[in-house]
């Protein structure tokens, strides 16, 4: 079992920035690879990024530029970097531990989830 909690959201004006954090704990932290995803009221959860345990990064093309993700093994701890932030990008945000070696971009691809981190941008 893996536990995640997603930190770093808010509010934040169209081309501003918010850096989100997701601290895990459980099990070895370095076994999964992770993703970030999004949900808004009434849509389905929207797959951002991920990120292999050797660091091999994909990114869905609304976000490509604009936002990176990382990890930091040591710390047990992913994150977003998200830039030039607009008001599209308002949503709740979570992550989620996968283990498969690729991590994926579907919701059945992730085994554990956090409870998620409201953004909101304002135009």
């Amino acid at each position: 079992q893996v536990q995640l909690v997603e930190s770093g959201g808010g509010l934040a004006q169209a081309g501003g920035s918010l850096r989100l954090s997701c601290a895990a704990s459980g099990r070895t932290f370095s076994n999964y690879a992770m993703g970030w995803f999004r949900q808004a009221p009434g849509k389905e959860r929207e797959f951002l990024a991920s990120i292999t345990r050797s660091g091999i990064i994909y990114y869905v093309d609304s976000v490509k530029g604009r936002f990176t993700i990382s990890r930091d093994n040591a710390k047990n701890t992913v994150y977003l970097q998200m830039n030039s932030l607009k008001p599209e990008d308002t949503a709740v945000y979570y992550c989620a531990a996968s283990m498969t070696p690729w991590g994926g971009s579907s919701r059945n691809e992730y085994n554990y989830w956090g409870q998620g981190t409201q953004v909101t941008v304002s135009s």
